[in-house]
């Protein structure tokens, strides 16, 4: 399935003996709600291809099936299409918009 999603952040690259240099992505759909996209090759891409925080980017994803986390999702191939870029303006009200959406979690303890 295709999403939309922003692209908050972009972690630090890792090393993979199977896909090379890697980054994990934390992203949000237009709902609100956190979207973990792994593995993401980010120094590989053409240039033209490059995306910075606060872009919505639209990519086919699927459930990240070797992790039980209900935000993973991997990336189906590298094609993906670049929308717009958040800027600053106004206060960060457009990212706003969307970043504070929904409450985060207050409750921080293992279960």
């Amino acid at each position: 399935m295709k999403e939309k999603v922003l692209i908050v952040v972009k972690a630090y690259p890792t090393l993979s003996s199977k896909y090379g240099e890697l980054v994990c992505i934390g992203a949000m759909r237009e709902d609100g709600s956190w979207i973990r996209l792994y593995p993401m090759p980010f120094r590989r891409f053409e240039d033209y291809k490059r995306f910075s925080k606060y872009t919505w980017i639209e990519i086919p994803l699927i459930r990240h099936e070797s992790d039980p986390r209900p935000e993973s999702f991997r990336p189906l191939g590298w094609e993906y299409d670049i929308h717009e870029t958040l800027g600053y303006e106004n206060n960060w009200a457009r990212r706003k918009q969307i970043v504070l959406k929904k409450k985060a979690h207050n409750d921080l303890l293992w279960k």
